[in-house]
């Protein structure tokens, strides 16, 4: 993939950038693996509000993907790689020698007629195929990572996303996140070879506020610019600064820095923490 930039003739367009598409080989989608996308507008089964800033947006299928990469032993080849509105990262649909279809998220360099493989017993280690953690070597990427066996791919599943396997000890693997933290997984999770496609998409500037209304994505106000009884941070006139003794949400609880991951059970498999924000 790569990006584009176009002619500035426009305030929203001079800032903006666009993605080429070049690796995308087919247009429309396996009418078998796709469902409507219902809309909600952020609100719940009464109508109340529960996600801000959501609603509107272009229509959308959801693409049924192979988070599971269950069809073991079985060869696949890449007969596509398509666009998903739905994600960063591209996919590719895979023609199984038994006649099956399935999406699954592409890594990157995965080209048109390429053949991949799931197995829970090791096979070659090539990009696309799905093997659990406990073959992999140290130092090697991968991606589309289970966080319990048999559960599908939790981690490492948007664009451009890395996990690197540190090593296998135990019955645990343990695995440097995106994030930098470095944690315990058991190393019968399954994981796709490669690093997810797309890394460029990161690098996408809307340019204008109308590309974000196309995502689904509605405007954000600041607490300073609303009324008291609507923020915390509301009121005064002109421009006022938080004057609380730290920033709180609309609702009244801290913002802004402070930690919000509660006590789990899966602390204990977290070696290291993810990097503190400077």
């Amino acid at each position: 993939m790569g990006i584009k930039k176009v002619k500035a003739n426009t305030p929203g367009r001079r800032e903006a950038t666009f993605d080429d598409f070049e690796d995308v080989t087919r247009v429309v989608p396996e009418k078998r693996l796709i469902v409507i996308k219902k809309k909600t507008g952020g609100r719940n089964s009464t109508g109340k509000i529960t996600v801000r800033h959501r609603g509107g947006g272009s229509k959308r299928y959801i693409r049924l993907v192979d988070f599971k990469r269950d069809k073991f032993n079985v060869e696949a080849t890449v007969a596509s790689i398509e666009y998903d509105p739905n994600r960063g990262s591209r996919l590719a649909l895979l023609h199984f020698a038994d006649g099956a279809k399935r999406y699954i998220v592409a890594p990157t360099d995965l080209k048109v007629g390429d053949k991949v493989t799931s197995s829970q017993d090791l096979i070659e280690l090539k990009n696309g195929n799905a093997v659990q953690l406990q073959y992999i070597p140290a130092g090697m990427a991968v991606s589309c990572v289970e966080l319990e066996p048999g559960a599908g791919a939790k981690i490492a599943r948007s664009a451009g996303n890395i996990v690197y396997v540190m090593g296998v000890e135990g019955k645990y693997a343990q695995l440097k996140m995106p994030s930098g933290e470095i944690r315990q997984v058991k190393k019968e999770c399954m994981c796709t070879i490669g690093r997810a496609s797309n890394p460029d998409h990161r690098h996408i500037s809307l340019g204008k506020a109308g590309r974000s209304r196309h995502l689904g994505i509605r405007p954000t106000v600041r607490g300073s610019a609303m009324n008291p009884n609507d923020h915390p941070h509301g009121g005064g006139e002109g421009n006022q600064s938080i004057g609380l003794t730290h920033p709180k949400t609309i609702w009244g609880k801290p913002a802004l820095g402070v930690k919000t991951r509660k006590k789990r059970h899966s602390d204990r498999l977290i070696i290291k923490r993810r990097a503190k924000r400077k």
